[in-house]
């Protein structure tokens, strides 16, 4: 306990002094006490990217093994029910770290890399849950992809996270060579906390080696880490030596996706490892979920076909099963019997309330997850949720409400539009009921209307019409100084 009480006050000193600079966070001025104890567990919140359903082993893949996760998952619980807010990264990942749907605050696209923008971001005002434990004594690290804006407004470090080991952008090149002195998100050095960070390793395994290092050096605090991996988004890149583990796969783009998933599991152990050393296994709750879908081959991108979301339907970017069903799992041997299904409805939101309800950190009505904590220890069986709703800003009818019995929602898409589902009866979309049960639909239409009374519309455009205004107004900039250049009168000396 001194050695906690030690640590808390070490973080109380540390907020006064950096509390003036580049907008970093102040921790409450709350007596030790009540700001720090010996059952705070630590808590570990495990991302991938653009993950295929189906492919992990505890999924039920056939082409890979993954048996780290397959072991949390074996010794954990898992949620067979459960979505994130949105069908791609950006919105995502917002919604996961405020705890509140991204509609609630315009930001349902994904952003681009412009560090010299101070509103091209998550809204300075929305509250990471990272401050709020913070705020009762945990030390908070990230590691990975941000996407979440790049200006030092929004920096990691500036949104309640005392360390921060990645990149800002929404993509990045896996291997270190590919590192350039320029302009190009996917290519930019790495950062540690606000400077470049060591970069020299395949990045999942570099991002994991930062994470299992924040574990052993916080074993004196209880901690939050955020696990935020690029894998297996593309670009397809994977070290030779896992290549050849999958080498009689034959399709080379699904051969490369597989190697990556595998390094990510890989590195998964790391941490795991890392937890085991200091003695923290059994009292980390450890959450490990993707942040929507594996990329589908719609008629746009034909390409990427190397996941598998079955047995859902479609991938990121939809409103269907395979775009927001994502694999979720919960792993705290302190608390958690192993072997356990949950099937009840569950959010990305509720990583948030759990998180703070189980740090004793302050909640509050803007949080709009579930503490699962309750569902986890077995003293509730009831869904968590009754409904979960989803909106797309690209046109003005992209929407998705799902209840515990019913999913209705629109989205133009082949052989999709506007579907309503017996989710009990036919979780895989197979049966389209529109129109068959109207009574139905309009009591989903209607909670859907009546939580979009809350919403504010999408602020920011896409990446690429981002760039073209950009575009637009450097040069009504430069078009604006070459006229007053041609208008002013040249002058001559004597």
């Amino acid at each position: 306990m001194l050695s906690k009480i030690l640590s808390a006050i070490l973080l109380l000193v540390g907020a006064f002094l950096i509390a003036g600079f580049d907008h970093a966070p102040r921790i409450d001025q709350a007596s030790i006490e009540n700001t720090i104890s010996d059952d705070q567990p630590n808590i570990i919140v495990i991302l991938a990217d653009d993950l295929g359903y189906n492919d992990l082993g505890f999924t039920g893949s056939k082409d890979i093994k993954t048996p780290v996760v397959d072991e949390l998952a074996k010794n954990g619980m898992i949620f067979s029910n459960a979505y994130v807010t949105h069908p791609y990264c950006g919105p995502s990942r917002a919604g996961l770290l405020t705890g509140r749907y991204q509609a609630r605050f315009g930001m349902e696209s994904n952003l681009d890399h412009t560090p010299s923008d101070p509103h091209h971001g998550i809204p300075v005002g929305e509250k990471v849950f990272a401050e709020r434990l913070q705020a009762v004594g945990y030390k908070t690290g990230m590691v990975g992809k941000w996407h979440l804006g790049s200006h030092s407004n929004f920096h990691p470090m500036n949104r309640g996270f005392d360390y921060f080991y990645g990149f800002l952008g929404g993509g990045h090149d896996y291997f270190p060579e590919s590192v350039q002195m320029g302009i190009d998100p996917y290519k930019v050095p790495m950062q540690e906390n606000r400077r470049v960070g060591e970069f020299s390793d395949y990045l999942t395994t570099e991002i994991s080696r930062h994470g299992a290092k924040f574990v052993k050096e916080n074993q004196d605090h209880p901690y939050l880490l955020y696990v935020a991996y690029n894998a297996p988004h593309g670009p397809l890149q994977a070290p030779q030596e896992i290549l050849d583990k999958y080498k009689h796969i034959e399709d080379r783009d699904r051969r490369t996706y597989l190697a990556m998933v595998d390094a990510m599991d890989q590195g998964i152990g790391l941490i795991v490892e890392a937890l085991k050393e200091t003695d923290e296994f059994d009292n980390t709750l450890i959450f490990f979920l993707s942040d929507n879908g594996g990329p589908y081959p719609e008629e746009w991108c034909p390409e990427l076909d190397y996941t598998s979301n079955y047995p859902f339907r479609r991938g990121k970017v939809a409103l269907t099963e395979g775009g927001i069903h994502v694999p979720f799992i919960a792993h705290w041997p302190a608390k958690i019997k192993q072997g356990t299904t949950f099937d009840g409805l569950i959010s990305a939101l509720d990583i948030a309330a759990t998180s703070v309800a189980i740090s004793g950190a302050t909640s509050d009505a803007l949080l709009e997850g579930v503490n699962l904590l309750p569902y986890m220890i077995g003293e509730k069986t009831d869904s968590p949720h009754k409904a979960l709703f989803w909106r797309l800003f690209e046109q003005d009818n992209l929407w998705a409400v799902r209840t515990e019995k019913y999913k209705y929602f629109h989205q133009p898409l082949p052989n999709v539009g506007l579907s309503f589902f017996d989710m009990q009866k036919d979780p895989y979309e197979k049966e389209n009921l529109v129109g068959n049960q109207p009574a139905q639909q309009k009591e989903l239409a209607g909670l859907w209307n009546e939580w979009n009374k809350q919403n504010i519309n999408n602020i920011h455009p896409p990446y690429y019409e981002y760039k073209g205004l950009i575009k637009k107004q450097y040069q009504y900039f430069n078009d604006s100084l070459v006229e007053a250049s041609e208008k002013r009168k040249t002058y001559m000396v004597e």
